[in-house]
């Protein structure tokens, strides 16, 4: 899909408020309703809009502690990956899973829960019990100095 600067503005606009009517979105971007609310479905259709959400704030539900936890596994297949993926992705104190490079580690994990003794349950009750990990270093978070949900559109070329 090509995109023309007023679907670059929705974009930067949708990505600070979700919430915005499509009236409001309208008046942002220079529309009126109608074309606005065509360019938000084409642009979902595209599936450059791949979801929306509304974020919480983990302090306040309890969720003060946060972990990323580099893991390694002892082989490299695909079948290996794939059961280790999928169980990690039903945890649901699993924030994300990343497969990465240039580290000794497979995986980059990113795990909240409650506190210290809701960590270790998950460590030892879960994660090490899974076939094929061979490490894990965790690494606790101390203070979240920046946490951008929004993409840089910049790079975008208007049409």
């Amino acid at each position: 899909m090509n995109l023309d600067r007023i679907d670059i503005r929705i974009l930067t606009e949708i990505q600070q408020d979700s919430n915005l009517t499509n009236q409001e979105l309208a008046d942002r971007v220079g529309l009126s309703p109608s074309p606005c609310l065509r360019r938000m479905k084409a642009l979902e259709e595209s599936g450059i809009i791949d979801r929306s959400v509304t974020l919480l704030n983990q302090r306040k539900l309890g969720l003060t502690l946060t972990v990323f936890i580099q893991i390694s596994m002892d082989r490299h297949t695909p079948d290996r990956f794939e059961v280790f993926e999928s169980l990690m992705a039903s945890y649901p104190e699993v924030k994300s899973i990343n497969l990465v490079t240039g580290q000794t580690a497979d995986y980059l994990v990113e795990v909240v829960v409650e506190d210290m003794d809701k960590y270790q349950e998950f460590l030892l009750g879960r994660l090490t019990r899974i076939e094929g990990v061979t490490g894990v270093h965790s690494s606790f978070l101390l203070r979240k100095v920046m946490d951008r949900t929004s993409l840089p559109l910049g790079h975008l070329k208007q049409k």
